[in-house]
């Protein structure tokens, strides 16, 4: 794909705010005029000679920076990246790079438009949780104490790389599934600090608090985190089971509710740290695991790996371009909540719930479970996939596997018809056990509209996509 092209790919997806490995002249220059915002990174082969150049350092700034700014808006520079954990070799050139790079900055008097900081692995960070003893690795506080004062000093964020993920892979039979997924959890379910109290009911958020307080630890207090990766693999070999499509839409699309519900954390629920996307497009010339080219939101050819389900949090990522999105029942909801939320349905919410009848083509499997879900996609298909249109009081959740079976033929995979189908109110009792109560029944008009999928062409390179929260 060329700059250009993959440009035009960015503007369709509604991408606002992207993070680059390099910092590449082809998509600079094409993002141009954009708006959308843009992270550049120095590539840690490049730390030596800038690192020991401030006549280096100057060029890079000004090849790479003042060539596009402001008609690219740069926002960012990230030096290096994981270059404690990955290159420890060059650590010591760490701090001598980012002070000349900001030099630069100033001499271009775009110091405060344009932070820098460098990206960070999480293993950093010691005796994780409780958030509240974690501390930074004493092999590089020579490295942290200087870096945590010059982002202090300079207002720029303290760049981590988050990955519940492997903090669930690493730790199976102490960090549950649902924990690492952001999924509604039962108060007996939640971690707990024992020295703070403050209850964490996903991975996250204990990982960015023990960020803070591993800066607390050091007396600094004033500079934000900043989650520069985050994200789930699809697709992974016979060793990673957890890596799955379900897995991953499960985990980014709670992660984007998450941020944008701008909820903080338990620490600092004043704060909500931004978070990148790991990634935008799989890379398929990654060597094994297999997870490792399947970090994804898009297929090489810019089709979607899956459908994020990000219901009630406004436009963000235009990847559902087939238009399918169904809205079915939560797992682990009890029978007579969900009664409840179905009499609602077919009754005040006016979803056609005709072909729940007896005899009809979706009364089998008969249980509520099965009636709510047919009958939550009818009203959410008739709303327009509104935002906030399938919710029934948190027992329903947006899929974009088609819950269609047999005969049976959900809403959301029916084309547009002006045929309206009418029972008058009635009530059928259930003929088995579990079998759900249908009442009032009305006519609706079932719309849903299939759109091709829209074909790119190949990208071998990674971009992060932004979750935007912060000027970051």
């Amino acid at each position: 794909m060329s700059a250009t092209e993959l440009v035009s790919f960015l503007q369709f997806q509604k991408v606002t705010h992207i993070k680059l490995y390099d910092a590449d002249p082809d998509i600079l220059k094409a993002l141009a005029k954009t708006k959308i915002r843009v992270i550049i990174s120095v590539p840690n082969n490049q730390l030596l000679a800038i690192g020991s150049s401030n006549t280096t350092a100057a060029s890079w700034i000004g090849k790479n920076v003042v060539a596009y700014y402001p008609q690219t808006v740069i926002t960012a520079i990230a030096v290096g990246d994981e270059v404690l954990t990955t290159v420890p070799s060059s650590a010591p050139l760490l701090m001598p790079a980012i002070e000349s790079l900001y030099s630069a900055l100033v001499a271009a008097n775009l110091h405060n438009q344009i932070k820098i900081s460098t990206p960070h692995s999480a293993s950093i960070i010691l005796d994780p949780f409780p958030p509240s003893q974690s501390f930074f690795n004493q092999s590089w506080i020579s490295v942290i104490q200087p870096l945590l004062q010059f982002l202090s000093k300079t207002g720029s964020p303290l760049m981590m790389n988050f990955y519940p993920y492997y903090v669930f892979m690493q730790n199976k039979g102490v960090v549950p599934l649902d924990n690492s997924l952001f999924k509604p959890l039962k108060p007996s379910q939640e971690m707990v600090d024992p020295n703070t109290l403050l209850h964490y009911t996903n991975v996250l958020d204990a990982m960015v608090d023990a960020a803070y307080f591993s800066m607390r630890s050091m007396n600094f207090t004033d500079v934000v985190v900043l989650v520069t990766e985050s994200g789930w693999p699809s697709k992974g070999d016979s060793k990673e089971p957890y890596a799955t499509i379900d897995n991953a839409d499960t985990y980014n699309s709670n992660l984007i509710k998450h941020v944008l519900d701008r909820s903080g954390t338990p620490l600092h629920p004043e704060i909500t740290s931004s978070v990148y996307l790991y990634e935008l497009f799989n890379e398929d010339l990654r060597s094994p695991p297999v997870s490792e080219a399947n970090w994804g939101l898009f297929h090489a050819n810019s089709t979607p790996v899956y459908l994020l389900h990000v219901s009630g949090s406004g436009t963000f990522l235009a990847n559902d371009t087939t238009n399918r999105t169904y809205c079915i029942v939560m797992d682990g909801v009890d029978s007579k909540t969900l009664q409840a939320a179905l009499d609602w349905a077919c009754g005040p919410g006016r979803a056609n719930c005709s072909e729940i009848q007896p005899g009809e083509n979706c009364f089998q499997p008969n249980n509520v479970k099965n009636h709510a879900s047919y009958a939550f996609d009818s009203y959410y298909q008739k709303q327009g996939r509104a935002a906030g249109s399938c919710d029934f009081k948190g027992v329903a959740m947006i899929t974009t596997t088609d819950p269609s079976h047999g005969s049976c033929i959900f809403p959301g995979s029916k084309k547009i018809t002006n045929e309206a189908r009418t029972v008058v109110n009635t009530t059928s009792p259930s003929n088995g056990a579990g079998g759900s109560r249908l009442t009032s029944f009305y006519s609706s008009r079932i719309s849903a509209v299939d759109k091709a999928l829209k074909t790119f062409l190949t990208i071998i390179f990674s971009i992060l996509l932004y979750i935007p929260f912060m000027m970051f």
